[in-house]
């Protein structure tokens, strides 16, 4: 048995970033299982749900926009404590983890997830192990889809939001629509991040000029 543990939207300007742990014999894994961002979003929750089935554990964990903009925290701490959560609610002493390393030191990343988790890991991390472990491919597929059926519910609330990401166009137009009508931001964005901030202040910006 073994665990595989990935996270999904750690770099948007808009909503949760999620991660998930699947504890799973990677022999029953589905073929195609495979780095989500390569599989069409259809094709990711059809194998999600073959997955969920198959699996013997799988832990969820969401940070919220809130916990993300937390001035006490970074997106590294962060991080480690999705997957150290999404590990806690799968796994059993001593399992063998692998990670998809969320920092730039492998090393320091899976240190940092093991020590969080509150039950003893053979925890290793690496750049790329969503396209080398199959377990840690389907953990970044249930990720994905937790995080892909999120932006959903932002759509049904706010309207078209894009991907959420700041290099979408469709995002940024939203935030700056949001930002002229309301006078601040919606609560699904990330204050913390550059995107939020230049939003905010272009839009006090042309305030001042229309005097």
């Amino acid at each position: 048995m073994r665990l595989g543990v990935d996270e999904a939207g750690k770099g948007p300007v808009l909503g949760s970033m999620f991660a998930a742990a699947v504890r799973v014999d990677p022999e029953d894994l589905p073929d195609g299982v495979a780095d989500s961002k390569a599989l069409a979003p259809e094709r990711r929750r059809e194998l999600a749900r073959t997955i969920r089935d198959v699996a013997d554990a799988v832990g969820v964990a969401e940070i919220p926009v809130a916990r993300i903009d937390d001035p006490g925290t970074d997106m590294n701490a962060l991080t480690v404590a999705a997957h150290a959560e999404a590990l806690a609610a799968a796994a059993e002493e001593g399992d063998e983890v692998y990670a998809d390393a969320g920092d730039t030191n492998a090393v320091r990343f899976e240190r940092n997830v093991a020590d969080a988790v509150p039950v003893a890991l053979d925890v290793r991390a690496e750049h790329g192990a969503d396209e080398t472990y199959p377990a840690v491919s389907a953990a970044s597929i249930l990720a994905k889809v937790k995080r892909d059926a999120h932006v959903e519910s932002l759509a049904a609330e706010y309207g078209e939001v894009g991907s959420g990401y700041p290099g979408d166009e469709q995002t940024r137009t939203f935030l700056r629509e949001f930002v002229a009508e309301h006078g601040e931001l919606p609560e699904c964005a990330r204050e913390s991040w550059r995107t939020s901030r230049d939003v905010l202040a272009a839009a006090e910006q042309s305030s001042l000029g229309e005097f």
